[in-house]
This record gives C-alpha cells, sequence and structure tokens, in this order.
C-alpha cells in the first residue's frame, strides 16, 4: 500500500507564515532595545570609552603660549631666574649692581688743616651727589696747580695703605689723607696753589677745589707731598 501525503490547507501555510514572521519581527525588537534575545544587557568590551558620570564632558582648557612653550613672558624689571645645572632649585640674579662712583657723581671738598708733629694733614673728601648708592676703592689722584693753570711741583705720592672699598649712599662721603712736612720747618721750597686737582679711583676726569691751605712744598728736603687710602666719612673730627 502506497501512502499518499495529503495537500496542506492554502489557510494552514497562511498562518505558518504569520507566525514566523512575528518570531522574527520580536527578534529585531529586541536587539533594538539593546538587548539580546534572552533579554540580556550586552557584554561589555575591555578598552571602550566609560560612560561620563553625570551625562556630559567637560572640554580641556585650550594650551596658552607658555603653557605649550614651558617658558612664558615676565616683567622687564623683574630679576632674571634660571634654573641650576643636574634640575636642583632656580637661583635669582639681581637686575642691577652697585658699581664704582664716577667723577661726575662726585663733589671734591677739603677739610681743615689738623696740623701734628711738623706735619701739614688735610682731608680731601669725596661727596656722593647721585641718587645711587656707587663705591670708592683705593687713592685718589691729585695734583697742585697754580692760578695760570701750571702744575706745581710733582704729583703726589702714595703712603702705604691696605684699601677698601667704601660704599656711598646718596649724600654720604669718604674721605683721604693730603700730608706734607711744613716747609717752615723742612726748608723747602714752596708755593701757593689756586686749584688742587682730585681725580677719584679708576678715573680719568678730574674735580677742582679751590686751594686755601697756603704754600706747599713744591721742590728740595722733605717736599713730597702723600696721599692715605680712602675711608669712610669726612675725615677728622
Amino acid at each position: 500500500m502506497v501512502y499518499t501525503p495529503r495537500p496542506v490547507p492554502r489557510s494552514a501555510r497562511r498562518g505558518a507564515l504569520l507566525v514566523g514572521t512575528a518570531a522574527v519581527l520580536g527578534l529585531l525588537t529586541a536587539c533594538g532595545n539593546g538587548t539580546n534575545a534572552h533579554g540580556e544587557a550586552p557584554a561589555t568590551v575591555p578598552g571602550t570609552a566609560a560612560p561620563a558620570t553625570d551625562g556630559t564632558t567637560s572640554p580641556a582648557p585650550p594650551a596658552t603660549a607658555s603653557s605649550a612653550t614651558g617658558t612664558g613672558t615676565g616683567s622687564p624689571d623683574a630679576p632674571r631666574t634660571t634654573a641650576s645645572p643636574g634640575g636642583g632649585a632656580a637661583t635669582t640674579t639681581p637686575a642691577a649692581a652697585t658699581t664704582r662712583c664716577h667723577t661726575s657723581e662726585l663733589r671734591a671738598s677739603v677739610g681743615r688743616n689738623d696740623p701734628g708733629a711738623g706735619q701739614e694733614n688735610f682731608p680731601v673728601v669725596l661727596t656722593n651727589t647721585s641718587a645711587r648708592t656707587c663705591t670708592l676703592h683705593g687713592y685718589p689722584g691729585a695734583a697742585f696747580v697754580g692760578g695760570s693753570g701750571g702744575r706745581l711741583g710733582p704729583d703726589p705720592q702714595r703712603s702705604p695703605g691696605t684699601p677698601v672699598t667704601v660704599r656711598l649712599g646718596p649724600g654720604q662721603s669718604a674721605w683721604a689723607g693730603l700730608t706734607f712736612s711744613n716747609p717752615g720747618v723742612s726748608g723747602a721750597k714752596t708755593a701757593t696753589p689756586a686749584t688742587l686737582l682730585v681725580t677719584p679711583p679708576d678715573e680719568r676726569d678730574q674735580l677742582k677745589v679751590a686751594w686755601k691751605g697756603g704754600p706747599v712744598p713744591v721742590s728740595g728736603n722733605s717736599s713730597t707731598v702723600r696721599l692715605t687710602v680712602f675711608s669712610p666719612g669726612a675725615g677728622p673730627s
């Protein structure tokens, strides 16, 4: 006996097709909601960005010239700062340093005579007339000049001494001793100067001071005039 299958009715085939279509649509809907066919959330893949905690992101601040280069700019009057070798702490270099006093910043004068033991002793005083602090170190230069402008006698010599640096604020003074033997005692030949020329240490320009100290030795025995190093102040009181 041969079995012959009975034809499936058209209504049954249509029903099976509708059922299959509904199943496929249900699967697609589940995937579109972020879940799989079993209703579970998709697994997180390692290395992906985590979501922002507050639902927003903050943009990074734009880079500035100083932050990009590591240098930046500063005030031109500020002390210069440099890094020390080896990555240590930075050191600061002062913007300006004290320098020696220049002739144009000084005023010269000669103090009163302080005689003793046959010697005449005059303080030659330099006063800082500038608005800055400057220094004097060593001996002044000096020369006697007559009324006609000619030099009188040899230039003074330096007495032995240890030079020190004298710091002069505005209005402050330093003095050096100008000494010679009394001509009446030594018998030296004399002349009376009109002017004493004074040259500050390490300078070329001179200062003129009217000389009121009387005759000075210009030749003969014991005619040497000497100068001492600068000391702070305006001379012996």
